[in-house]
């Protein structure tokens, strides 16, 4: 009885289209797709079922047939023994002079193009010969890796050791031919059996493209795969070439290894099918998108969804012409109620009538109207206090300087040197009128360099031979003159390295370098000033909590002077935060502040 009342008081308040929506969903769309699917399903799950049952035995004679070209390929390192030359140089382990080992080398060579590489064995990449540190070969492809030569000798000293013929994937060898064909290694020990000794080792590189014409007969359809790993997993052999060499991860959660089963992958439904290899351990994979299976019965699907699709424009006609009718001065209200909620205010809803849409349309219309009118005077108080701020951090001025400077030229008075005090003097009331004269919030390149320039000859009086500077501008000749940037930005990351370079270095280097780089978090040309010092670095924690200051939010009443945090502030405010300072310190070597601001060309 609740669960009735509940769903009565649910429908009862949805909206208008709503209930005539979900009135057509239950008479129309809801039954025919259901009825629709449970039909094509139960055909696909019976096609999928044959398809299940008949796919592995068609793996086990394709399995037998690849077992049985490998056990023929595996006799040919038989073939060696048929010619007494090459044992007698394979039997041979000193030679009196490089002459008689370079006429065995081409004797044993042209016997390996013969017996092997001739047009009867096509299955056969390469056929290498390991005796008594020599090697023998003759190949159709060469490696990749320039000392193959060693890595064939070190791969047959370490596999070569009983007198059957081993099969070795390429994971196991770590050698590529230069063409990307799918092959293995046969490893043969060549075993004297007059003189019962290890002669050395034959290795045959087999090319497994003649399974391309075994499975062909299986399977011609471009969209299914067939693949053989072996038993750990790894492709020996694949369709698709670029998997070649891969390892199926899937292989330990299969849940049968002769059979078939569905399995997910690449976000569709696939029927697997496997068969193991009892002769050599191979897993043969076949795996098909289970769609594919019911393509070439898709007349009947197609048919169900053409009626399906009448029946659903019918009555959808029906239901839209109806709730036309029905909704439309509500439409309106709709719609611009989607303008106001995309941000734009200048909306006028106009519905005559005094009905209840009438009444809703002048609530609406006095309710944009109030938002209008808030936002603008929240807006001029956003910016009146962003100015202020950004007064404040620009106005900030070290007093420490000023005093460190006057002390310096009172000194310098007493000592009778003219001429440094009529510099310094010269330089900080340039400094000065930089400071108390432009009251703009930018100033160009040239007049920051030059005014960081003349900070730091102060300082160079002030420490003498313990400070050494250098300023480049890796810039055309007229871009310092037009182009701009935040004032007071560079004087305060000097002023720091400095402050700081100077408590633990008798000597400091001061490198400044001005340029332009491509921002990767901007996606343009940015300018960066970078400031290097050979100082003693920063700690990781307190690089770490410098970067956390950086990164928090504007300005805090910060009263400590011009520093990092101030310079990063203004700028973020100036021009958002994909702008700013970075900084990149390694203890005992020194610090990099990076300060990246956007390419200004006018006055801002």
């Amino acid at each position: 009885m609740i669960f009735k009342r509940g769903l009565t008081f649910r429908f009862r308040d949805m909206r208008l289209s709503s209930k005539l929506i979900v009135t057509y969903l239950l008479l129309t769309v809801i039954p025919l797709s259901l009825l629709g699917y449970l039909t094509y399903a139960q055909y696909a799950r019976s096609v999928e079922a044959q398809i299940g049952e008949y796919m592995p035995k068609f793996l086990y004679q394709a399995n037998a047939d690849i077992a049985k070209h490998m056990n023929e390929l595996m006799k040919l390192p038989e073939m060696l023994f048929n010619s007494e030359d090459s044992l007698a140089i394979l039997r041979r382990s000193h030679y009196g002079n490089r002459s008689d080992m370079n006429r065995d080398r081409y004797i044993l060579n042209g016997y390996l193009t013969r017996t092997y590489m001739a047009g009867s064995n096509p299955d056969l990449i390469g056929v290498y010969v390991l005796s008594n540190g020599r090697l023998f070969q003759s190949a159709k492809i060469s490696f990749r890796e320039q000392d193959w030569q060693q890595s064939l000798q070190r791969y047959g000293e370490q596999w070569g050791r009983d007198d059957r013929t081993r099969i070795l994937l390429p994971g196991q060898i770590d050698l590529r031919f230069a063409s990307d064909v799918p092959y293995v290694f046969l490893l043969k020990p060549l075993f004297d059996a007059d003189n019962r000794k290890l002669l050395g080792n034959m290795l045959i590189a087999v090319d497994l493209s003649f399974i391309d014409g075994i499975l062909h007969n299986f399977e011609t359809n471009e969209r299914a795969q067939l693949w053989v790993m072996d038993g750990a997993g790894q492709i020996v052999y694949h369709t698709d070439r670029s998997k070649i060499g891969q390892r199926d991860p899937e292989i330990s959660h299969y849940p049968v290894k002769n059979g078939s089963f569905r399995s997910m992958a690449g976000g569709e439904s696939r029927l697997v099918s496997v068969n193991q290899s009892q002769a050599l351990g191979w897993v043969l994979v076949h795996s098909i998108p289970a769609k594919v299976l019911t393509e070439r019965t898709d007349f009947v699907r197609n048919v169900t969804i053409f009626v399906f699709a009448g029946i659903v424009l019918v009555t959808s006609l029906i239901a839209v012409l109806f709730s036309w009718n029905v909704t439309r001065p509500l439409q309106r209200l709709s719609s611009l109620m989607k303008t106001v909620e995309r941000g734009n205010f200048e909306v006028d809803l106009k519905v005559p009538g005094g009905d209840e849409v009438g009444t809703l349309a002048r609530s609406f219309n006095s309710m944009i109207g109030t938002i209008r009118e808030l936002i603008r005077e929240n807006y001029q108080i956003e910016i009146r206090q962003k100015e202020a701020e950004l007064y404040a951090l620009q106005s900030q001025i070290n007093p420490h300087f000023m005093y460190n400077t006057l002390e310096t030229i009172g000194m310098a008075v007493e000592e009778g040197e003219r001429e440094p005090v009529v510099e310094m003097v010269t330089l900080l009331g340039r400094m000065l009128r930089f400071s108390v004269s432009n009251q703009s919030k930018s100033v160009t390149i040239g007049e920051e360099v030059q005014h960081v320039r003349d900070y730091l000859t102060i300082q160079k009086y002030r420490f003498e031979d313990r400070l050494d500077f250098a300023i480049e501008l890796h810039l055309d000749d007229r871009e310092p003159h037009t182009m701009y940037t935040p004032k007071f930005i560079l004087q305060p990351v000097v002023e720091n390295a400095i402050k700081h370079g100077l408590e633990m270095r008798k000597t400091l280097e001061i490198r400044i370098a001005v340029s332009r780089e491509f921002g990767a978090r901007s996606g343009k040309t940015d300018l960066v000033m970078r400031v290097r010092d050979n100082g003693p670095g920063i700690p990781d924690e307190r690089l770490e909590q410098m970067e956390r200051m950086l990164r928090s939010a504007g300005y805090e009443g910060r009263s400590n002077g011009f520093g990092l945090s101030n310079v990063n502030a203004r700028i973020v405010m100036m021009h958002g935060p994909q702008y700013g300072i970075q900084i990149h310190s390694i203890k005992g070597l020194g610090t990099e502040v990076t300060i990246r601001i956007p390419v200004m060309h006018a006055l801002e």
